[in-house]
């Protein structure tokens, strides 16, 4: 892939996630060195920074990073699969995470989203334990927890992520505006409809179906602020689909709660990390009419 050796940095801090980008030319092709990283993080073991050493120029200064800059959470960073790069280690990072390109991958720590898993997989707990609904009839029971009427917590914090990104590219803009810039969204976390994440997740069918709506829209508002602002999306949605925590163990791309190969619960295994991996590479030759 043809890089050029200028690179525009841009750093935000939102929602204790930094942000970064840096621009892409043709001229020269760089693509196959390998990255240095280093970390910036407002939650050390979360998110991940991955960029090039950094050039100088004729008075001997630092000119800025070179050609790759790649900043998300830790669906970025690919926590578990061996084996860990980087300093500070804190990061868990791993070599065989996606970022070699200028991408943005965030989200789904500003709205809690790992945390919102564990609570419903604790209600679904209950929702097995006591008749799987058949005494009140409510077959989402977390879903309860954050829907009340037309007021939904999640998505007002999707909203607020929303927010938070256009601020983040438009200081991108202000700062390299010749950068080309990629938001990469989250591939298939759960499935449409529960099937047998009763098994694998612990959770309710109402509250699969509640989890999988919430990430599309965290999708949905993630291309929007990227499109609105002239940027890239990368959807890693569509390749991923039916890769999910729930599916087969050799085929799927997001471990469940119970991983079975090296990787965090609930996040990227190498293979999730690969398919997103050529998915930002498709995007990105896509654009250029490849």
């Amino acid at each position: 892939m043809k890089t050029s050796a200028r690179a525009g940095l841009a750093v935000m801090a939102a929602g204790g996630i930094f942000f970064a980008a840096t621009s892409l030319g043709d001229n020269d092709d760089s693509a196959t060195a390998a990255p240095k990283s280093a970390a910036v993080s407002g939650e050390p073991s979360h998110s991940t920074v991955s960029g090039a050493p950094e050039s100088t120029d004729a008075s001997g200064s630092s000119a800025g990073p070179g050609p790759y800059v790649a900043l998300g959470d830790s669906y970025t960073a690919g926590p578990g699969i061996p084996s860990r790069t980087g300093t500070p280690t804190g990061c868990d990072r791993s070599d065989h995470n996606y970022p070699a390109l200028v991408t943005l991958g965030i989200g789904g720590n500003d709205i809690g989203f790992s945390e919102l898993i564990t609570q419903c997989a604790k209600s679904g707990i209950l929702y097995f334990a006591t008749g799987s609904g058949k005494y009140t009839g409510n077959h989402a029971p977390c879903r309860s927890q954050y829907v009340d009427g037309s007021t939904d917590t999640v998505r007002q914090k999707i909203n607020t992520v929303g927010d938070h990104l256009a601020d983040t590219l438009a200081e991108v803009e202000r700062r390299a505006p010749q950068a080309r810039v990629y938001v990469v969204g989250y591939p298939a976390i759960l499935p449409a409809t529960a099937g047998d994440c009763g098994r694998d997740m612990g959770l309710a069918p109402g509250d699969v179906t509640f989890l999988h709506q919430e990430q599309q829209q965290l999708n949905a508002t993630l291309r929007q602020r990227a499109e609105a602002a002239g940027a890239g999306y990368v959807d890693t949605y569509a390749p991923s689909k039916g890769h999910d925590a729930c599916s087969a163990r050799e085929t799927r791309w997001v471990e469940p709660l119970v991983p079975l190969a090296p990787a965090a619960p609930v996040h990227p295994n190498a293979r999730g990390e690969r398919g997103m991996a050529d998915a930002v590479i498709n995007t990105i030759n896509a654009s250029k009419g490849f």
